[in-house]
């Protein structure tokens, strides 16, 4: 049970002798065909009987929407999850390969814990008993005092309960890794889900109640035991909830830093021995720790005292029972995905096999698969021509800094002084984590899973006290995705996002800049958003502000925050603007960013008036054009009701609608573009709101 931090999972095993091969044992089957390979720039997808000007995004993406209905295995469908289909694919070739014929020591590593995933003949037979040792463990427990030796015995198995600790670093002197510990405990999306009083709430904790007693009868439990633990632990995590910060308050980091000593944290949660459990883990060392969230230690310290110890076995059987589900037996597999998928999000069917096996091997094993995957997918030129793309966006940000109305030009100084600092990282790590200590085995599939944890987590624990490796990823190469790391003021670009329907270098710079352009200038402008902002060039949270200016820029956010509250999801369920501030800020940043950028390249190549083409044809559309309907049509989507109302409660990312046209109606070029008329949706009176 992982309560602290939200950690990175996991890693994974060891070299076999390569003169031995396998089939994959009980393959259940892999893909039919390839998924198609996504483009950029899909002329097919704009839906013309749409107005720019009114609903920018049904124009770039309305025949999209209609022609690429959610997948039964999806609960939303859209351009990144085509391009992570793809990358999934070309992952599942090579791990499929390296199971069956390894060739060296590092495929005999990944190709065993894939063979150990996809071998359903030994999970169902195994069933419930790869968690007897731990359950055992609970079983033991005579007193909630003995639970700070119990986690620290069964932190290499994954297991423990309601504390832990990791390491971060440190906010004040970011040259510093210090230990940390923070806030967890809860099944359900959001603290939201136990305390909200609308029906549609109360409907769903009683689901959830009835899935644990599903579960706990599939354990072995008869029917009141399952019904008494089930209550047990919906007190338990109810309390947690009422004892945890909100998202939105877990975004300020002042919030969350709170340094006490050892000594201290004792006299906050006297009912949890921290000295047995920091001696137990390898940190005796440890004097002093960032507790992230008083109130949720608190809280827990008086769950220990009150609750008999009755009900903490029953909490802690169940996040045993539910942290495994997907890796056991097919019955305890499919009562999980009925409740987490198919009601809470809306899923119709479960994954394939293959698919949840490839994606569990690239989280446990990490930059070991990635090493083939990048030399297959990620030649050297596309690592340069992405560097030129990022040197372009980070002198566009320079000169837009300067530009800025309402900054002053100390200032400005400082904010060109962190963007200059800035680091770049792009494809894959300069070094490979070396995975050579973890035992993998080809019947074992929830044993993989824990060893593999347990390396990254003692990774992470080794850490403590020494110099930080800013060249550490925090994402494997095919993940679809980038990042902004605020301590280490760098931005970050895998592989595996670094294609169609982003980034096409056969395809003109309109199209780049719309498309991987506007993610490099979003990474960038978190920087200086809501939390980068609060951060100086070395990573310290430091206020390199004017007092004027901060006040501006306060206000300037609060604008962004109000103007996406008012943005409806669901029927009745809108966005919460403070909790997706940082991504909006970063949408609206990148998108100028990027367009200035492209302008300055334009201008320098001549070629400014220039029509688009498509497979050599004119297609009609402007440079400024093509490089909106390529920033468009990255967002372009479609999902489930279910899912849509839980990531409004949970995900700091606007859904692609709002992307898209939350961004456009702030940005006066786009309507100047398309031709619109100043009081059209797309182009208000007010002129939008604008912080970067």
């Amino acid at each position: 049970m992982r309560t602290f931090l939200s950690a990175v999972l996991l890693a994974t095993a060891t070299p076999l002798c390569l003169a031995q091969t396998f089939a994959t044992p009980a393959d259940t089957g892999g893909p039919t065909a390839p998924p198609k390979k996504p483009v950029s720039f899909d002329l097919s997808a704009i839906d013309k009987t749409a107005d720019p000007c009114t609903d920018f995004y049904q124009y770039a993406c309305g025949n999209w929407k209609k022609d690429n209905p959610i997948p039964s295995d999806q609960t939303r469908w859209g351009r990144f999850n085509e391009l992570s289909e793809r990358n999934n694919y070309l992952l599942y070739v090579e791990l499929k390969s390296a199971a069956d014929a390894p060739k060296t020591p590092l495929q005999h590593q990944y190709g065993d814990f894939f063979a150990a995933c996809m071998n359903t003949l030994e999970v169902d037979k195994l069933g419930a008993r790869p968690l007897e040792p731990e359950l055992d463990a609970i079983a033991a427990l005579d007193s909630s005092k003995d639970l700070a030796a119990f986690n620290a015995k069964q932190i290499k198995r994954g297991g423990g309960g309601f504390f832990g600790i990791g390491v971060t670093q440190d906010q004040k002197d970011s040259s510093q890794q210090i230990a940390a510990t923070g806030q967890g405990g809860l099944t359900l999306p959001d603290k939201d889900y136990y305390l909200n009083p609308d029906q549609r709430f109360v409907t769903i904790r009683e689901q959830y109640v009835a899935h644990m007693v599903k579960m706990f009868t599939l354990l072995g439990d008869t029917g009141d035991k399952a019904v008494a633990e089930a209550n047990d632990v919906m007190q338990i995590e109810t309390a947690l909830a009422r004892g945890s910060m909100d998202r939105v308050e877990m975004r300020d980091p002042a919030k969350r830093y709170h340094m006490m000593s050892v000594a201290d944290l004792q006299k906050l949660s006297p009912n949890y021995d921290w000295a047995v459990y920091l001696d137990g883990i390898g940190m005796p060392q440890v004097k002093d720790i960032d507790v992230m969230s008083p109130g949720y230690v608190t809280t827990v310290n008086n769950v220990l005292s009150t609750q008999p110890i009755k009900a903490i076995k029953s909490y802690l059987r169940w996040h045993t029972l539910h942290e495994a589900a997907p890796l056991l037996s097919k019955p305890f597999e499919d009562e999980n995905f009925a409740f987490f998928s198919h009601t809470l999000q809306g899923q119709k069917e479960e994954q394939p096999r293959w698919k949840r096996c490839t994606r569990l091997t690239d989280r446990a094993l990490g930059e070991a698969v990635g090493q083939d995957w990048v030399k297959q997918n990620f030649p050297p030129d596309a690592k340069a021509n992405m560097e030129n793309l990022v040197h372009a966006l980070e002198a566009s940000m320079a000169a837009d800094l300067q530009t800025l109305p309402w900054m002053s030009d100390a200032t400005k100084v400082e904010a060109r002084k962190k963007l200059d600092a800035i680091t770049d990282k792009i494809g894959y790590p300069a070094h490979w984590k070396d995975y050579s200590s973890v035992i993998v085995k080809r019947d074992d599939l929830l044993g993989n899973v824990e060893r593999a944890d347990w390396f990254e987590q003692k990774r992470d624990l080794d850490k403590f006290g020494k110099p930080v490796d800013p060249t550490e990823w925090g994402m494997t190469p095919p993940t679809v995705n980038a990042y902004y790391n605020p301590p280490q003021n760098n931005i970050n670009f895998p592989a595996g996002i670094l294609q169609p329907p982003f980034y096409d270098n056969s395809l003109d710079p309109a199209v780049n800049f719309g498309g991987i352009g506007v993610v490099i200038g979003h990474e960038m402008t978190h920087g200086f958003d809501d939390q980068g902002s609060k951060y100086d060039l070395h990573g310290n949270v430091k206020v390199w502000w004017t007092p004027e200016d901060l006040a501006k820029f306060k206000e300037r956010t609060e604008c962004t925050a109000k103007e996406y509250d008012g943005f409806e999801v669901a029927s009745g369920q809108n966005l919460n603007g403070h909790l997706t501030l940082g991504e909006n800020t970063a949408d609206n940043g990148g998108l100028r960013i990027a367009y200035q950028a492209l302008m300055a390249t334009l201008a320098q190549d001549g070629t400014a008036a220039e029509p688009g083409y498509v497979d050599g044809k004119r297609d009609g559309y402007t440079p400024a054009q093509r490089f909106f309907i390529a920033f468009g049509q990255v967002w372009c989507q479609n999902q489930t009701e279910q899912s849509a109302r839980v990531l409004a409660k949970t995900d700091p990312h606007s859904p692609g609608q709002w992307r898209t046209n939350g961004t456009v109606q702030n940005f006066d070029e786009f309507g100047k573009a398309f031709g619109c008329k100043v009081g059209q949706p797309m182009m208000p009176a007010s002129g939008g709101c604008r912080t970067w």
